[in-house]
C-alpha cells in the first residue's frame, strides 16, 4: 500500500511527530499490516502538504521505534511484529558495543551530501587543514562543545580537531607521557585506551573507584606508590556510568595539582548528561587539564570527527599540534566538514535530539526490565549500565547470554590489574530499533535468572 493517507491533526507541536503517532495508530488498529510498503518521503509529503524533510524525520524515528523497516532500493515497509524477530540461531543482538542509534543520521546524510556540493570550501578540504585544523571545523567543535558540553565560552582557537575521540587521547597522551611510563586510570575503564596503553607501552596504574567514579583517595594513592605524571579520567564514567560531581571534579583537581599529574579528560559522554548539569575538569582547570570530545556517541561514529583542547600555558598546544603530526600529519577533512554542515545547520541538534529521546526510552524499559541488578543513572538518557557481580558470576552470566543470543561487553574487558570493580557492562543503542533491543533485554533477563519474560513496560 504505497498510498498510505495518514489522519494527521495540524495542532500545537511538530508534524513529523504526528506522522509517527499517526502510523504507530495505524499499525495498532490493524489498518496497516506488517511488510505494508509506505509511501516514499516525497509521495507522502506531497499527499500532507508539508516538507519533505519533516517525512524523512518521522520514518527515521519510526524506524528506531521498531515501527518500519527501510529496504535499500526497495523503501521503507511497515515492520513485523516482535514474535517473528530473529531468534537466537539466527544472528545475536549486540548489547557490548556502545554506539547511538543509526536510523537517524544515516536519513540525513543524503541531503547533506547535496548540501555539501554548495559549499564554496568544499574542494578545499581536498587539502591539508593546518596543524590543528580547517577554521570552520574548529569554530563549529566550540560552538557544538558549548551546547553539549556545559562550555559557552569556550575558544575555538584552543582546539585541535582529529580523527576521532581515541586519536585526541592519544594526541593528548603523546603530549605528556613517554613509553615505558606509568598513566594511572579508573581500576575499571575504556577499553580503548587500555588499547592504547599496550601499543605505546604505558604501564597501566588502576585506581579505585566509588559512585560517583574515581575517588580523590584511589588517585591519590596511584600517584604515590607509581610515580605517575598523567591520569586518564571519564567524569560519566565507561563501564559504569557513573558520574562526577561538582565537588568530586574540585577534590580530584586538587589532589592532581598536589601530586604533580596532568589530566587527560575523556568526556566523550557528555552530551548525554546535560540533564546533571556537568562541568568539565578542564574548565575548573584549564592550566591542568588535556580535554577530549567528539561526535562518535552524540552523531555517529564513522564520521571520525574528535576534539582535543591542550591545556593553557607552557608548550601543550605545540606538543599536542606534533603528536598528531606524528599520527596521522593532520586532521580529518571531509568526514570534518560533514559535521561542519551538520552543526551549522541544526541537523546536528535534531540528530542528537532523537537519541537523546530514543536513549531516554531505553532507558525506562532497561529499568523496567532488570530494576535492581543494574547501577540506577543520574542521567535519564543513558547509553550504558552497570551490572555488578563478582568477577565468576559476570563471566557465567556473560556465557549464558552469549547462549541466549545476545551479546554484552566481555566482563575482562574493562578490567585493570588488582581490579575490585566487577560487573558487565550493556549497551543501549546498538540495536537498529527498539524491538530488538526488548528482545534482547528478555534474552539477558533470561541469562540472570531464567526467570519468566517480563513485560517490558517501563516505568
Amino acid at each position: 500500500m504505497g498510498d498510505w493517507r495518514p489522519k494527521i491533526e495540524f495542532v500545537e507541536g511538530f508534524i513529523h511527530q504526528r506522522i509517527v503517532q499517526a502510523l504507530e495508530a495505524d499499525i495498532a488498529a490493524g489498518v496497516l499490516a506488517p511488510d505494508t510498503r509506505l509511501p516514499t518521503h516525497r509521495r507522502l509529503a506531497e499527499t500532507l502538504g508539508v516538507g519533505v524533510g519533516a517525512v524523512t524525520r518521522a520514518y527515521a524515528e519510526a524506524e528506531v521505534r521498531g515501527l518500519l523497516t527501510a529496504r535499500v532500493g526497495r523503501g521503507s515497509f511497515v515492520a513485523r511484529p516482535p514474535e517473528r524477530l530473529a531468534g537466537p540461531a539466527e544472528g545475536a543482538i549486540n548489547l557490548g558495543l556502545n554506539l547511538p542509534p543509526s536510523a537517524m543520521a544515516e536519513s540525513r546524510l543524503s541531503d547533506t551530501l547535496a548540501r555539501l556540493r554548495r559549499r564554496g570550501d568544499l574542494m578545499d578540504h581536498l587539502d591539508y587543514g593546518g596543524p590543528a585544523g580547517f577554521e570552520s571545523h574548529r569554530r563549529a567543535g566550540a560552538a557544538w562543545l558549548g551546547v553539549t558540553a556545559g562550555w559557552p565560552d569556550l575558544d575555538w582557537r584552543r582546539l585541535v580537531c582529529c580523527g576521532g575521540a581515541q586519536q585526541a587521547i592519544a594526541v593528548s597522551l603523546g603530549a605528556c607521557i613517554r613509553p615505558g611510563q606509568p598513566l594511572i586510570v579508573e581500576e575499571a575503564t575504556f577499553t580503548g585506551v587500555k588499547a592504547l596503553a599496550a601499543h605505546m607501552d604505558y604501564r597501566l596504574i588502576g585506581a579505585r573507584l566509588d559512585h560517583e567514579g574515581l575517588t580523590p583517595e584511589g588517585l591519590d594513592q596511584a600517584a604515590a606508590s607509581s610515580g605517575a605524571r598523567a591520569v586518564y579520567i571519564q567524569p560519566l564514567q565507561n563501564p559504569t556510568g557513573r558520574i562526577m560531581s561538582l565537588e568530586r571534579r574540585n577534590s580530584i583537581i586538587e589532589v592532581a595539582r598536589r601530586r604533580g599529574l596532568t589530566i587527560v579528560e575523556d568526556d566523550l559522554y557528555s552530551a548525554y548528561a546535560r540533564d546533571v548539569d556537568p562541568t568539565p575538569l578542564a574548565r575548573l582547570a584549564p592550566d591542568l587539564v588535556f580535554y577530549v570530545n567528539g561526535l562518535s556517541k552524540s552523531l555517529t561514529p564513522g564520521l571520525r570527527v574528535g576534539y582535543c583542547l591542550p591545556p593553557i600555558g607552557g608548550d601543550w598546544a605545540a606538543g599536542a599540534q606534533d603528536a598528531l603530526r606524528a599520527i596521522a600529519f593532520g586532521p580529518p577533512g571531509i568526514g570534518g566538514l560533514v559535521a561542519v554542515q551538520w552543526i551549522e545547520d541544526g541537523t546536528a541538534e535534531d540528530i542528537l535530539a532523537a537519541h537523546l529521546a530514543e536513549l531516554t526510552a531505553r532507558t525506562s524499559l532497561v529499568l523496567g526490565a532488570l530494576g535492581s541488578a543494574v547501577e540506577r543513572p543520574a542521567n535519564t538518557a543513558a547509553t550504558h549500565f552497570w551490572l555488578p557481580m563478582s568477577e565468576l558470576e559476570a563471566e557465567r552470566v556473560a556465557a549464558r547470554a552469549q547462549r541466549e543470543g545476545v551479546l554484552v561487553t566481555p566482563p575482562q574487558a574493562p578490567q585493570t590489574t588488582g581490579s575490585r570493580e566487577h560487573g558487565l557492562r550493556v549497551c543501549l543503542g546498538g540495536p537498529p530499533n527498539r524491538l530488538v533491543f526488548e528482545e534482547g533485554l528478555r534474552r539477558l533477563t533470561r541469562a540472570l535468572d531464567d526467570a519468566p519474560e517480563r513485560t517490558f513496560g517501563g516505568v
